[in-house]
């Protein structure tokens, strides 16, 4: 049977143990001897049903929930554990070229470029009729993620049925190939998947100019891509993005943010100028805005940016996150004082953009054509070979300069 490189994780409690003893050495121990990723060689991929294609890898992006996994960052108590399967090969923002389509396959071809949508929605999963979500195009919301004839997974790069894009080869649906367009480069084309996810964060709740400026708290790629939406989409909003690193806020003031900021506390302050209004101090704590920003897009979604992000924005405003972290408790008061919404944010699917309704993927590339251009985010790619070294840039970001990290199949090598 052919085989394939493939970067596979594998659920092992002494290995996670063991891991995380060797990661308080250095962070190099993520990657030690015992560590549940590894570089194998595996089956090749093949098509699950004669619907279903196969893609020869050439681009795939390394989300951040791929590096929130490689460094074990996550709780066992996560809901999402029951909707996964493993081993998986990881990684879902790919790109390649078609190299074999099954006989019941339709709209594609061989030798065709494609993006990858990850989905594993009713339709990959050959569950007919589709659930509600489905037809609706909210593939994310599928009621099916456990069903079918493939494993359980939210999408390629968590079922152990569907490798993942840190492979050779990747087989999918054919609803989850969209052509790439002649004029698009790969580096842009593997950007898609993480801008569709920016694009449905905004379009889910768009800003209102009247109603104060736009803030976007973390600049890695879905916090720096929001920031290129929102000066796209809408050029009247004020956007004040809140940057970690000094190679993050000058991306981000490439891509049209009105002001920059690294500090929470300076951006209260900042935000309270701008509302003309005054910062107030409760007796313990944090300060604190009654009026403020009209529109948060949280793409960190930590405990610390959800609350900061209560404090600082306005009455009925709204707080959209798309960010996954461990939660804690906070202080959330602010969340019923000023009859604040805060909505989560999860992937993409068909959008109303225009007054049409588009897959967010179809979107990008139209905007692509318009001008837009967003791979200035690209700072590294590396080959396969080198996934040690390139989880390992994005784990020192202020050192590196990491944004948005790529594995190429070509034989593209470093930073760019």
């Amino acid at each position: 049977m052919p085989e394939m490189d493939a970067l596979v994780f594998h659920y092992s409690v002494p290995r996670l143990a063991a891991t995380r003893l060797l990661s308080m050495v250095s962070p190099a121990g993520f990657f030690g001897p015992w560590s549940p990723i590894r570089l194998e060689r595996v089956p090749r991929a093949t098509p699950v049903a004669d619907d279903w294609l196969v893609v020869r890898t050439v681009r795939c992006g390394v989300c951040g929930s791929d590096a929130k996994q490689a460094f074990l960052k996550g709780d066992r108590d996560n809901p999402l554990t029951a909707l996964l399967s493993f081993p998986h090969v990881l990684g879902h923002e790919a790109a390649g070229v078609i190299e074999e389509v099954g006989p019941a396959v339709r709209e594609r071809r061989v030798g065709e470029r494609v993006v990858i949508n990850p989905w594993l929605s009713c339709g990959p999963r050959g569950i007919n009729p589709p659930c509600d979500a489905c037809a609706r195009g909210e593939y994310p919301q599928c009621d099916h993620f456990t069903e079918g004839h493939i494993s359980a997974g939210i999408h390629a790069g968590n079922c152990r049925d569907v490798a993942g894009g840190f492979a050779d080869y990747i087989a999918l649906h054919e609803s989850q190939a969209f052509p790439i367009p002649d004029a698009v480069g790969w580096e842009a084309a593997a950007l898609a998947d993480p801008f569709s996810v920016s694009l449905h964060s905004i379009l889910l709740s768009p800003p209102n100019a009247s109603q104060g400026p736009a803030l976007v708290f973390g600049c890695g790629t879905l916090g720096l891509l929001a920031v290129a939406v929102l000066r796209t989409l809408y050029p009247d909003v004020t956007v004040v993005a809140l940057a970690r690193y000094p190679h993050q806020a000058e991306l981000a003031k490439r891509l049209g943010a009105h002001e920059v900021l690294s500090d929470g506390e300076a951006l209260v302050e900042r935000i309270a100028q701008m509302a003309g209004t005054k910062v107030l101090q409760p007796w313990q704590g944090k300060p604190w805005l009654q009026r403020g920003a009209g529109a948060v897009y949280d793409t960190v979604g930590s405990p610390r940016s959800v609350e900061l992000a209560l404090r600082l924005c306005g009455p009925r405003a709204k707080v959209v996150v798309s960010g996954v972290e461990a939660p804690r408790r906070f202080e959330w008061t602010p969340l019923y004082f000023k009859e604040i919404s805060i909505i989560g944010s999860n992937a993409f699917g068909i959008e109303t953009f225009e007054g049409r309704r588009l897959h967010a993927m179809e979107v990008y590339f139209e905007l692509i054509g318009r001008g837009l251009d967003v791979t200035p985010l690209v700072s590294h790619r590396f080959p396969m070979s080198q996934y040690k070294d390139a989880f390992l840039a994005l784990h020192d970001k202020g050192k590196t300069g990491a944004v948005k990290v790529m594995f190429a199949f070509d034989g593209a090598d470093g930073r760019l």
